[in-house]
């Protein structure tokens, strides 16, 4: 596989760099048992790579539930940081990905779905701010996953264009949203995402200790 001309990388988080696919879970099967229902895999899926007031609206029409939005995300938020001291942990691969990455000296930033004060508390505990350029999250946009807001964004303020990043991303609305943009994209399934559709990626890698995406990288 040839390298591409890329200049900066950017990594998604849930699912790509963290195991919060298993977090959030946990916590929509806590949610929905409190209301006698069922998380199911086709929730799942539904909700998957969305910002998380978009997911709460699929989780409120499919299940008919009676609270809003802000009940649910607030329930939410507490069920979920419950689990992130004992529970969260970076996925396999990502710690030497970045150290081979910052060897070279190739910018990297993350583009996230999730809200700030929670993706801001998942990186402080592995003491990764200082590692990356900057955190997009779904209050830095107005559009999120899978329009491509977020990592043209990302490309503008990392000072590239958009074909010349590389992305990163589990997801089906991830990859949807960086292959929308231009940049050279990446799948990275996890167990709950390996049935999506990755059209348009560049490589749909087994994990990011897959050689081909150091490969693809130039960091061979």
């Amino acid at each position: 596989m040839s390298p591409v001309a890329n200049r900066a990388v950017v990594f998604d988080l849930d699912g790509l760099m963290f195991n919060t696919e298993d977090l959030y879970d946990q916590t929509g099967s806590e949610v929905l048992r409190r209301r006698g229902r069922q998380f199911t895999n086709e929730l799942r899926q539904q909700m998957m790579g969305r910002p998380g007031r978009d997911a709460l609206r699929i989780m409120i029409e499919m299940h008919g539930l009676e609270d809003t939005v802000e009940q649910l995300q607030r329930e939410s938020e507490s069920v979920f940081n419950g689990l992130l001291d004992s529970h969260l942990a970076p996925m396999p691969g990502l710690l030497e990905l970045l150290e081979r990455l910052e060897a070279v000296g190739r910018p990297k930033a993350i583009a996230t779905s999730s809200g700030r004060e929670v993706v801001h508390r998942m990186l402080r505990q592995f003491d990764f701010p200082r590692r990356f350029e900057f955190v997009l999250t779904s209050e830095d946009v107005a559009r999120g996953k899978p329009h491509p807001e977020v990592f043209l964004t990302a490309a503008r303020r990392l000072g590239v264009e958009p074909g010349e990043l590389l992305v990163l991303e589990d997801s089906e609305n991830g990859c949807r949203a960086a292959v929308a943009s231009g940049a050279v994209t990446v799948a990275v399934p996890s167990e709950h995402s390996r049935h999506h559709g990755f059209e348009g990626a560049a490589l749909v890698a087994d994990g990011l200790a897959d050689p081909r995406i150091a490969e693809l990288l130039g960091l061979d």
